[in-house]
């Protein structure tokens, strides 16, 4: 995934999601993180919706090699697959309700593409969520690491007709088994009948919803599927959840310092960033085995 100023780019297909934001009263509503009034929901520091995708022949996904650091990279499936492959030598297929963990650290590459079994000119659906963790000050330049759990390896419960699935970190008591690195959480929620989402003293820090299918209920307002809401008070969210609705709860503990994106690049130093953005030109970075392919830092 490649990130250039207030625009976000997937793969080829040119994919471009601008900012929206507006304010509710307790929330703030928005397309995604970043934006101009919120640029992080406790360690998340972007959030890339892929809204359902018909890939069909000659329009696959090919992103090559392009590298990220000071953060770890989440990517949740909800349909369709994808190949990672990146520079620690790890191949991984990412299916539905699996997790892919890349923690970029101190520097890593990778690529993003369509299976090859898949190439075979039948169409089929995409649809995900890619994010951007920022690791804290102290661990911004550990090891690059990659971590992939299967659907039944995370907590997945049920509560009052609703399937709650917690994706990383900690929450309502359980802990899932993604080796994070900041006080976070990334809880997916689906539910036939209305349910009314009891947040306090089950989460810790800010809290993020993306509404993926449906519709909630906060402050008094409606907000469908294709919005994200931020709370602007830690714990204290009244949230219904309409009926036949999926979203993504996420959020956590702020960090004390500011942190700065360019590009594919995070950390809370900015001569960090010019540094990587000097190797990147230089090709300095670690690499994918056999892969040469290479996207130039931006202007």
């Amino acid at each position: 995934m490649i990130i250039n100023h207030n625009y976000i780019f997937m793969s080829n297909q040119g994919l471009i999601i601008q900012e929206r934001s507006r304010d509710i009263g307790d929330f703030i509503v928005g397309r995604l993180i970043p934006f101009r009034k919120k640029r992080m929901v406790g360690p998340f520091v972007f959030i890339d919706h892929m809204s359902p995708i018909t890939i069909k022949k000659e329009n696959y996904i090919d992103v090559g090699q392009h590298p990220h650091i000071g953060i770890a990279t989440l990517t949740y499936m909800l349909e369709g697959d994808l190949m990672h492959k990146d520079s620690t030598g790890t191949t991984q297929r990412i299916t539905p309700g699996s997790v892919n963990w890349m923690i970029a650290g101190k520097g890593v590459t990778h690529t993003e593409r369509t299976p090859e079994d898949l190439r075979n000119n039948e169409e089929f659906t995409i649809h995900g969520y890619q994010i951007w963790v920022a690791l804290p000050k102290e661990f911004e330049e550990i090891e690059p690491e990659f971590h992939h759990f299967m659907s039944n390896e995370l907590p997945n419960w049920e509560d009052k007709g609703a399937s709650y699935r917690l994706i990383a970190g900690k929450g309502y008591g359980r802990i899932a088994p993604v080796p994070v690195y900041s006080d976070l959480f990334m809880i997916e929620v689906k539910n036939e009948k209305t349910h009314r989402l009891h947040i306090q003293g089950e989460l810790q820090g800010e809290i993020g919803v993306c509404i993926v299918r449906g519709a909630i209920e906060a402050c008094g307002n409606r907000i469908a599927h294709g919005n994200m809401l931020v709370s602007k008070t830690e714990n204290n969210c009244t949230i219904v959840l309409q009926p036949k609705t999926h979203i993504l709860l996420f959020g956590g503990k702020q960090f004390k310092e500011e942190y700065h994106i360019y590009w594919n690049f995070v950390s809370s130093d900015l001569e960090k960033i010019e540094a990587a953005k000097k190797r990147w030109k230089e090709d300095k970075f670690p690499k994918v085995p056999n892969d040469h392919t290479y996207i130039p830092l931006p202007e």
